[in-house]
């Protein structure tokens, strides 16, 4: 089959050329990499990666093919997909589609053929920038005014079109012939958590469930008077795309829901709209963190190998000054990669453990959490 021509124009005017997989058309987004070896599916399906256009640094995609088991949402959710080699003939017992049909039935496109070492390389000295695929805009400077037209990342509120539009009940747990193990303390009565879906992974659902849960998975512009009518023993903060600080409304309920003093937990865009309705800030991180190798220390105790998927942090010393405990830091750039409130059963990181492929040091958080409402779920249960 004929690989059609296709084009990447950086906003500073860089061309790439190269071939198109995937569907046609054109795609406009935030242009950044993820350095894992494995999970593309998981990451096209990422709904943290709205908007953007990912570029993989692993050279080979497409190898072990797509399966609905290893999707972390319903569709792909990345504009567009950049890679060096894809192969349109998967080897893998649980290949059900090759990525080029999967992304073409989705409307996804991608461009394959380039050398994306030089384009990492331009992304960590230049910072993220807006970016535009196409196989029918062949001429570079009509493609540029096309990015150069389209708005920063900054100022962005995604995570409410990437949340669910109506509440909902998840009730299934991690697969027992996965890795993880699949039901380590579940007890009854189940505890019940409302979870905030500012754009949701599933296999966080799944932790969530396997660890003894009942979720209700709700709008990310519910109010928390209607969260808290549900009756929750704690409440989540999921992960999501776009700029933390332009989701005003859920900073807003976040901030009412810490008066009520139930469990929060919070995990990448969650752990940021903690951090801001704690009193904290948000900063733009000049090319983020995506990839499963990052390393995260507590302060004087254990490090942590994380999977991350971010590109703004929270201002360390904003969360000082609002009286808030840094507990984790990210040992590459010390940037915040977790929190904790001193008097308030909340607290959040940055990174993901429940991230599938990738490092499972951090499971324990789940535990954690879980702990906490069971705890309190005891003091309100008179014992006979």
């Amino acid at each position: 089959m004929a690989k059609p021509p296709a084009l990447l124009v950086l906003a500073d005017g860089t061309v790439y050329r190269g071939y198109g997989f995937g569907a046609g058309g054109t795609a406009l987004g935030e242009v950044v990499f993820n350095t894992g070896m494995t999970g593309y599916q998981e990451v096209l399906t990422d709904p943290s990666y709205r908007g953007q256009l990912v570029a993989f640094t692993y050279p080979e995609l497409g190898n072990t093919g797509v399966n609905p088991e290893d999707e972390e949402s319903a569709k792909p959710q990345v504009s567009g997909a950049i890679a060096r080699n894809v192969t349109a003939q998967p080897s893998n017992w649980r290949s059900r589609q090759s990525l080029p049909d999967y992304l073409r039935a989705h409307h996804i496109p991608g461009i394959a053929g380039i050398d994306t070492r030089a384009l990492t390389r331009k992304i960590r000295s230049l910072g993220a920038m807006n970016g535009a695929i196409s196989t029918e805009i062949l001429d570079p400077a009509t493609l540029l005014a096309r990015v150069q037209a389209a708005p920063s990342m900054e100022g962005l509120n995604l995570a409410n079109a990437a949340g669910t539009d109506r509440p909902y009940e998840w009730q299934e747990p991690t697969p027992t012939n996965w890795e993880f193990v699949a039901d380590p303390t579940a007890q009854e009565p189940k505890v019940t958590v409302v979870a905030i879906d500012f754009g949701v992974k599933r296999n966080i659902l799944r932790r969530l469930a396997s660890y003894g849960c009942r979720i209700v998975v709700v709008p990310p512009t519910t109010p928390a008077a209607d969260i808290l009518a549900l009756h929750p023993d704690g409440i989540f903060l999921s992960n999501g795309p776009g700029d933390p600080a332009a989701v005003t409304e859920g900073i807003a309920t976040v901030r009412d829901l810490m008066a009520a003093a139930k469990p929060m937990f919070g995990i990448c865009l969650g752990h940021q709209i903690l951090g801001l309705a704690a009193g904290g800030s948000t900063f733009k991180l000049k090319f983020g963190h995506r990839g499963l190798n990052q390393p995260a220390g507590q302060p004087g105790g254990r490090v942590e190998i994380t999977s991350q998927n971010h590109g703004f942090a929270l201002d360390a010393d904003s969360l000082t000054q609002a009286g808030v405990t840094i507990t984790h830091v990210n040992l590459n750039d010390r940037t915040v990669a977790g929190l904790a409130h001193p008097t308030l059963p909340l607290f959040s990181v940055q990174y993901h453990p429940e991230a599938s492929p990738g490092p499972h040091d951090a499971d324990y958080l789940f535990a954690k959490f879980v702990g906490l409402l069971r705890d309190r779920q005891a003091v309100a249960i008179p014992k006979n």
